[in-house]
């Protein structure tokens, strides 16, 4: 932690990620656990969390991005990786000579991945009832099969789909799982790898699912879920500051932007250096921070780089000031905001240094 100068980090526990994928790994023995890490792996950092995972031996990755693949290939040259969102055009022969998979979710992109010669390794995405990526007409996924495989260049691996309401809707899950499934005993084709559960439906589901090979974790990997009965995964990510300077309040005395909060009687306020532009939302007044193991109101308007709260005397420039990741969940803080976990640890920017725990 030399290189933090305004003691303010995220602490990232890299052991409970391991833990959080062997769990779900022990639920479903004879499948594959494929570990998410797009979006900087969730805030936690996408080259810490995918190398401390290899050394566990996971050897399979998803992201979102070619940037976010080509990111992890110049560091990790013999991992798999395979890209959940579109890659179309010349882009297409940049994923196949950094040996990046492909998915595939749309006729474009079908014309392009005919027109390359490098070979190349693709999954096709089938759209179930998401209405987002992939292929709606499932009437025509053989005679797609049956193209692609004619081509020398192309090595059609997989084939998957994405379920919109794993956590919390089981008729619809149900729809678009019977839909997968009739699509696949359907196709004359054996695939390497089939994987449709994301995190809620490899913990809730995937144990009874007889035809699929993979599963992709992703939110549940970092210790969060939408699923109120899940309780068995550990948390990740702690967001922590330190007090840089106190002030004395006397009574009808204000604070910050806006003049918006009034000191009721003589007190003491706690400035930290972290703001909106760290991913900490304005939004957050009303809320609390931990300090000691006891919570502190935020007042006054948060800034860009600094916010307050009201404090006592018990409080030193050298405790420990949690956000969230322990009294203060990072569930409780996406309730105050009216929004879900992913959103939370996603917002915290790369202006916040990461700390990380073996």
């Amino acid at each position: 932690m030399s290189n933090i100068y305004r003691k303010t980090y995220a602490k990232i526990n890299l052991k409970n990620i391991v833990k959080n994928y062997e769990r779900v790994s022990h639920l479903i023995p004879d499948k594959t656990v494929i570990p998410v890490v797009k979006a900087d792996a969730y805030g936690h950092g996408a080259r810490e969390v995918t190398g401390y995972l290899k050394e566990k031996g996971v050897t399979f990755f998803c992201v979102s991005l070619l940037e976010e693949a080509l990111e992890l290939r110049n560091v990790y040259p013999e991992i798999d990786i395979l890209t959940l969102g579109v890659i179309t055009g010349d882009d297409l022969n940049v994923a196949a000579k950094h040996n990046i998979k492909v998915t595939i979710s749309n006729h474009d992109q079908l014309l392009d991945l005919l027109k390359i010669k490098t070979d190349i390794c693709v999954h096709l995405k089938i759209d179930t009832g998401m209405n987002r990526l992939g292929f709606k007409n499932l009437e025509e996924i053989p005679e797609i099969i049956k193209n692609l495989t004619s081509y020398k260049h192309i090595c059609l691996e997989g084939i998957y789909t994405h379920f919109a309401t794993a956590d919390n809707n089981k008729d619809y899950y149900d729809f678009q799982y019977n839909k997968f499934k009739n699509l696949i005993d359907t196709i004359d084709y054996e695939f390497d790898m089939i994987h449709i559960s994301n995190s809620s439906s490899s913990i809730k589901y995937e144990q009874i699912i007889d035809f699929t090979t993979h599963v992709r974790l992703g939110i549940s990997l970092y210790g969060l879920t939408l699923d109120k009965e899940t309780t068995f995964l550990e948390n990740t990510f702690q967001l922590v500051s330190h007090i840089q300077q106190i002030k004395k309040l006397k009574q009808g005395e204000k604070v910050g932007y806006g003049a918006t909060y009034t000191a009721k009687e003589d007190q003491l306020i706690g400035v930290l250096p972290i703001g909106y532009a760290d991913g900490v939302s304005r939004q957050n007044n009303p809320g609390d921070v931990e300090i000691n193991h006891k919570r502190y109101p935020i007042v006054g308007r948060i800034c860009m780089d600094q916010m307050f709260i009201k404090i006592d005397e018990s409080v030193s420039k050298q405790d420990d000031c949690i956000l969230f990741g322990g009294l203060i969940t990072i569930d409780e803080v996406a309730k105050r905001l009216h929004t879900i976990n992913y959103e939370i640890i996603c917002m915290i920017t790369k202006r916040v240094p990461r700390v990380y725990k073996r």
